[in-house]
């Protein structure tokens, strides 16, 4: 499967349909959540009756199509599956029990309500919510594939406007000749990575440089009058602002990935527990900054598509212990020389790269996976060994089309 993401262009009334649209999606899925929360062992079948129900009372969400209702179903039985499966899991501190939406920003058509036009640079949504035709603006091109393929279609709002993802039924797998090499991958906050060879990858810190307009935006906000138009258009101002750090960041972790997985054959990374490192105050916006979560999902998923090994390791002393001699060398974050007493000297980072690829290749380690999830979306966030990576909160678009290698 894959994403191909177009901005809709249309006129205003288009825009003001589209947000009522996600608003019903919204409804729908609280709905299903508060049904659930009042009925004990209620199942996904009983929630697609309870679209039956809604459509038949309330008139606003008979006007949205009946796919797109099944699919705020399916997102909020995602949501249940999901807290079921963590407690299963026995996973450790807060399970995920669902809550209700307040601020959806998309919502989603599964192959009936919508129609493409000819040169597929249009699309039409023929439900009542009075959306009609959009124009796509990209430089994807859907001729390339089966009206058949495309799966589901997907409205999202974004802070510079509104866009049409398609998700697609394809192979995206290319052949690569192998380089013959392995590499252990050492993420940090100074440098972006450090690898097993002693090559350091700079931190481009998208967040930490861009922290002064971020104030000045803030500022901007807190001087308007809370429910005036003026405060309406700062607030919208200091979203793109965010927006364009979260796209830099996100544009970054792929391409560097992507470098990775096709210059090695197997590529060893560490299995961070990011949720809990976050909760280290004074590194949390570094950390968050750096986006590792980001790099370690793109290298899965370049892993998959090129065909390459990707090994997620046991991070625990990998950065105390000597790569040379295997003695455990105490240090604190502060030590960034790795100092042994059998006269080893190295970079500490380039140590424990060392010591990762090691072990990746002594053992068989936490092989990377990918599957790509139609019902995710939403904004990423930490992940844990074993967890499919579209399980989590984020969802993964497409490469962007300057990495296409069709």
């Amino acid at each position: 499967m894959i994403v191909l993401e177009f901005k809709a262009k249309g006129k205003t009334t288009q825009y003001i349909a589209i947000d009522e649209a996600i608003r019903t999606s919204q409804f729908v899925r609280n709905k299903a959540v508060r049904h659930w929360m009042d009925n004990k062992g209620v199942g996904q079948k009983d929630l697609y009756r309870l679209s039956k129900i809604l459509r038949q009372e309330f008139p606003f969400v008979k006007g949205l199509n009946s796919s797109a209702c099944q699919a705020a179903i399916e997102r909020a039985y995602s949501a249940i599956a999901r807290f079921y499966d963590n407690c299963k899991k026995a996973i450790p501190g807060k399970k995920g029990y669902p809550t209700f939406k307040k601020n959806c920003r998309s919502v989603e058509y599964k192959t009936s309500g919508w129609s493409l036009s000819e040169n597929r640079k249009q699309i039409t949504f023929t439900d009542k919510k009075g959306i009609g035709k959009l124009k796509l603006k990209g430089t994807w091109d859907l001729n390339f594939y089966q009206i058949e393929q495309i799966k589901r279609v997907r409205l999202v709002r974004r802070a510079d406007g509104y866009y049409a993802q398609f998700l697609i039924s394809a192979g995206n797998k290319v052949d690569c000749k192998p380089s013959g090499r392995a590499i252990g991958l050492d993420v940090g906050i100074k440098e972006f990575y450090t690898d097993s060879n002693g090559h350091s990858e700079p931190n481009p810190k998208f967040y930490r440089t861009s922290e002064k307009r971020l104030k000045f935006r803030h500022k901007r906000v807190s001087r308007k009058k809370k429910g005036s138009v003026n405060r309406r258009l700062a607030v919208n101002r200091l979203g793109r602002v965010h927006l364009k750090i979260s796209r830099q960041r996100e544009e970054h972790a792929k391409r560097v990935a992507r470098c990775v997985i096709q210059s090695n054959d197997l590529v060893a990374y560490e299995d961070l527990r990011i949720k809990n490192l976050v909760k280290n105050h004074c590194l949390a916006k570094s950390i968050n900054d750096a986006g590792w979560y980001q790099f370690r999902k793109w290298l899965e998923y370049f892993g998959v598509k090129f065909g390459k090994i990707t090994i997620a390791v046991n991070p625990a002393y990998t950065s105390q212990e000597c790569s040379n001699c295997g003695a455990i060398v105490k240090k604190s974050l502060s030590i960034r020389t790795h100092i042994c007493k059998c006269g080893f000297i190295l970079d500490r980072d380039w140590n424990a790269a060392i010591n990762i690829l090691k072990i990746a290749l002594s053992t068989v380690g936490h092989t990377g996976t990918w599957i790509e999830d139609p019902n995710a979306s939403g904004d990423l966030t930490s992940t844990l060994a074993g967890v499919i990576l579209s399980e989590q909160v984020e969802s993964m678009n497409e490469e962007s089309p300057y990495l296409d290698s069709r």
